[in-house]
């Protein structure tokens, strides 16, 4: 049984910063947060495979950083310079195997269906 608890979100103006966690419980391979605002289509965020190896969307690149703190069993969303398009329910997500990044090529960022998720946690950002 694979359980995933976020917290961290809440509310920043423009170009400020949250950190969001995810516990873990259960084995997982892969690590990833996704989002979703009212109205828009799923759109995924960061992932990190089992070795380390880190996809972003192409939205984030820059000023979002995903990690993972394997003895707490615990990933990470630094998320920087945040702007209101940022807003959107934040879901921790992971999978097993690896298959939380696609690559075409040397294009690779983070899918956005997965096996397990969380409940979600809400980050507002206003102008």
């Amino acid at each position: 049984q694979v359980e995933l608890v976020e917290s961290g979100g809440g509310s920043v103006q423009a170009g400020g910063s949250l950190k969001l966690s995810c516990v873990v419980s259960g084995y997982v391979d892969c690590m990833a947060w996704f989002r979703q605002a009212p109205g828009k289509e799923r759109e995924g965020v960061a992932a990190i495979d089992s070795d380390g190896t880190i996809s972003y969307g192409d939205s984030v690149k820059g000023r979002f950083t995903i990690s993972k703190d394997n003895a707490k069993n615990t990933v990470y969303l630094e998320m920087n310079i945040l702007k209101p398009e940022d807003t959107a329910m934040y879901f921790c997500a992971a999978d097993i195997p690896d298959v939380c990044t696609y690559c075409s090529g040397d294009y690779c960022f983070p899918v956005t269906d997965y096996t397990y998720r969380g409940q979600g946690t809400q980050v507002t950002v206003s102008s």
